[in-house]
């Protein structure tokens, strides 16, 4: 904690460190949220980036000086028309001015700005809750919607590009830490077995120039929208590593997953699990609500694609991981990667399952802004 706390102060400039704790429940990065004597408003939030994920920190940076610049100018612009609060994290520089700081055992710290008077929540809390979700995501990508994707660094490379992480997939079974024969070891095998042929969809359509990359989140899951206190609208999208170019249908897919399982990435009733079709409709219809001046047909048609994909997507990961002994994820206890794996194939069985009614949802929707 003495490195911590020492990071902190780094950054501590109109006052003295009287609070660290950790803060939120990120699976890559650690996250500290510090508080600063005098002003009692002086809090931010501390991360030291995991180098082994992000092996070009710097580059994250970077972009969020260039998200930072452009979001802060077309906020500018629009403000004597806008209605609703949005803030933008920025970051915080460190007592020497720098925007990040390197310890003594080469950790990579740095500190952004913390979004007073709200809170972010595991689980959605009712639809018109779901509803603010999605207009957080339209807003922000709506915001980036005319900025280049060649001013902005790719900070992670092959992140959502499913086809690559079956590559790694079987790359780990050649040589896989755990051999376990678990029932659930073999129904993760099975689920990916099942669906390998259709693990291109998304890239085929980039490819073939269907869709095309714009600057996106990376994730957008639910915990990463702030709500405010007094008003229950959505203020700010907070977790700003992974913003770079790529598809929209990455960030929809990704919230989708991470809002409509009622029970959260950490259930055990693996069989209680469900996709929310509910709370998918109301994410869709705030998302909408500021999205579709820059939505496509074409983007339309790859929503249902997406959120299946997504989520079958992340329980490849959390195997992946799990068969390789837990190298990317946090983990809790040893079988927390499969466990997690198990829910979202599960989540993904429930969403096929209720295709006809999703695709009829984004139908409807879609025809309702056109």
């Amino acid at each position: 904690m003495k490195l911590t706390w020492n990071a902190a102060e780094k950054f501590a400039y109109l006052g003295d460190v009287i609070d660290v704790r950790e803060h939120g429940n990120g699976n890559i990065n650690d996250t500290y949220l510090v508080t600063v004597n005098g002003d009692e408003n002086d809090m931010f939030v501390l991360q030291r980036i995991n180098t082994h994920v992000f092996n070009r920190p710097e580059l994250i940076i970077r972009n969020l000086r260039t998200f930072i610049e452009h979001v802060d100018q077309r906020l500018e612009k629009e403000s004597p028309m806008s209605t609703r609060r949005w803030d933008v994290p920025h970051i915080r520089k460190t007592r020497t001015g720098d925007d990040f700081y390197r310890d003594s055992q080469g950790g990579f710290w740095r500190a952004i700005s913390f979004i007073n008077h709200s809170q972010s929540y595991e689980a959605a809390q009712s639809e018109d809750h779901a509803r603010e979700v999605g207009y957080a995501l339209g807003r922000f990508q709506s915001l980036l919607s005319d900025l280049s994707i060649d001013k902005m660094h790719d900070t992670l490379e092959g992140f959502h590009i499913t086809p690559q992480y079956l590559l790694k997939y079987d790359q780990t079974l050649l040589n896989r830490v755990r051999k376990g024969d678990s029932p659930e070891v073999r129904y993760c095998h099975r689920m990916v077995e099942e669906r390998r042929k259709w693990l291109t969809v998304l890239e085929d359509a980039r490819e073939s120039g269907q869709l095309r990359a714009r600057i996106i989140h990376g994730d957008p899951k639910i915990n990463n929208i702030m709500i405010c206190d007094q008003t229950g609208q959505a203020v700010s999208v907070i977790d700003l590593d992974t913003v770079k170019p790529g598809l929209v249908q990455y960030d929809i897919g990704d919230c989708l997953r991470s809002s409509c399982n009622p029970q959260g990435e950490d259930a055990r009733d693996w069989e209680g699990v469900h996709f929310e079709t509910d709370l998918a409709k109301a994410i869709l219809e705030g998302y909408v609500s500021v999205a579709k001046d820059f939505l496509t047909d074409a983007d339309y048609a790859y929503f249902f694609d997406a959120i299946r994909l997504l989520t079958f997507e992340c329980g490849l990961r959390f195997f992946q991981d799990y068969l390789a002994g837990d190298v990317y994820f946090k983990v809790k206890h040893p079988e927390h990667n499969l466990e997690r794996a198990v829910v979202q194939f599960k989540l993904t069985e429930s969403i096929e399952a209720q295709e006809g009614k999703i695709r009829t949802l984004i139908e409807d929707l879609k025809s309702s802004v056109m």
